[in-house]
Formats: C-alpha cells, structure tokens, sequence
C-alpha cells in the first residue's frame, strides 16, 4: 500500500489524480487551505477505495508554518511514497502590470511558497531514503508571451528549480518530476478565451501525471502534444515572436 501526500489537494488536477490512487488503494494525506473542502474530498476518496484519508490544514503563503505541518505529517507518517505539490494561481496580466503587489503576491504564490515548502520536505525524504516528488509548474513557464509573462516567470522559476532540485537529489534515490500542464478545463481558467481543441480535462491530465511521477520521469508535458507545441514557439526567433499574439 503507497502512502501519497498531495499538498494542493482541492485543485482540480489534484483531486483528480487523487482519485486515482484512492481506487488503487493508495493512503493519502491530504493539504489544502480550506479544510472543509477537504473533509468532502476525503469523504469521496474513502468511497472510492482509499484505505485511509487524513485532512491538513495549510494555506501554502504561510512560509511559518510549513516546518511544523510536515514535522506532524511525517510524525505520523514515517514513509512517504509520493509527494505532489499543486499549488498555484493565475493571476490577470493587466492587473499585475497595474499592481506591482499583485504581481510579487502571484511569485510569492506561485514559485516562493512551493521552493520553500520542497526545501522543508526534501529532508524528510531523504532520511527514508526513497521517494517521488511531483511539482506542477506549467508550458507557459517555457517561454515568456506577452498574454502571460508574471505567471509564465514564477513557472519558469519552479522550473528550473525542479530541475536542479532532481539532479541533486538522484545519488539519493529520490525523483523529482517538473508536470507541465498545457490548457485544462479548471475553475482556474474558467473565462479565459481558450482554443477548444487544446484544452483537456483535469481527468485526461492526472493519468499522465500519476504514471509520470511514479516512474520518476524528471519533465512531463500533458498532455504529451504539448512538448512539440513548445519546442515550436521556444524556436521561433524573436523579431518575429514579438508580432505574434500569444
């Protein structure tokens, strides 16, 4: 039976890849700010076949506090498995660029409060000597557009974060997977003038990242179309980037 931490658990992504290792079988801790919406999570997973669900409260901005949750989670919790991390916002462009507090709130959010909540969880890991960690970043993180570049740099950020943060960790035996979402259908995007055809459920989504994870695979795009959508727009040259409406 694996033990599965997901810290973001109420996002949508999250709760569905959740749902697959509560039909597996898998224990689950989960984290969010809102703890009543994780009660009802719980309740739902524990239908679906999770041996056990614990609720932690945690708002992620609160940097004070991280020490301390993951010393109770691990106190009860010697041996974690898998580790993902969901935690985010997307902020409107035009406001950021109105606002310069909106705009470091949103890299606070997005990139500050995730490397340091994996710099206080990297240490637990490695004293159990095994583990996978999943962040998810994103494909707007890939290059910086004029539609997204505050959100598209905090993800850019985490990124190349992730990356060091894996190489650094493979002696020990620990995996670190960088999840880069491309459109997906959440209350987070829920508006946003999106093509039809590029955007994915959170279903679709949480199967790639649950077999990405597991195998320790160190990026993952998803779906996996996404990859080549991006080697492509990373090539294009910039005197004809900056014309483009991306």
């Amino acid at each position: 039976m694996k033990t599965i931490l997901v810290i973001g658990a109420t996002s949508a992504i999250a709760c569905a890849c959740a749902r697959i290792w509560a039909e597996r079988g898998a224990q689950l801790i989960l984290v969010a700010r809102n703890f009543k919406r994780l009660e009802v999570l719980a309740a739902d997973l524990s239908v679906r076949g999770a041996a056990k669900v614990d609720c932690v409260q945690l708002d992620l901005d609160d940097l004070d506090r991280h020490e301390l949750v993951l010393n109770r989670i691990f106190a009860d919790h010697p041996a974690i498995d898998v580790s993902l991390i969901a935690v985010g916002m997307l902020p409107e462009q035009q406001a950021c660029s109105r606002d310069a507090s909106l705009a470091v709130q949103q890299f606070r959010t997005n990139a500050v409060s995730v490397i340091a909540l994996l710099t206080s969880l990297v240490p637990h890991l490695s004293l159990q000597g095994k583990g996978a960690i999943g962040v998810i970043t994103s494909v707007a993180g890939d290059r910086g557009r004029p539609s997204n570049f505050y959100y598209g740099s905090a993800k850019a950020a985490l990124s190349v974060f992730c990356a060091g943060l894996g190489a650094s960790l493979f002696k020990q035996g620990l995996t670190v997977t960088d999840i880069r979402p491309g459109f997906v259908a959440t209350p987070m995007t829920a508006g946003l003038l999106l093509p039809r055809k590029l955007v994915s459920r959170p279903e679709q989504v949480a199967a790639d990242i649950v077999r990405a994870v597991e195998r320790g695979q160190s990026v993952c795009y998803t779906p996996g179309y996404w990859r080549a959508i991006m080697w492509v727009i990373r090539q294009i040259p910039d005197v004809i980037f900056k014309r483009l409406k991306l």
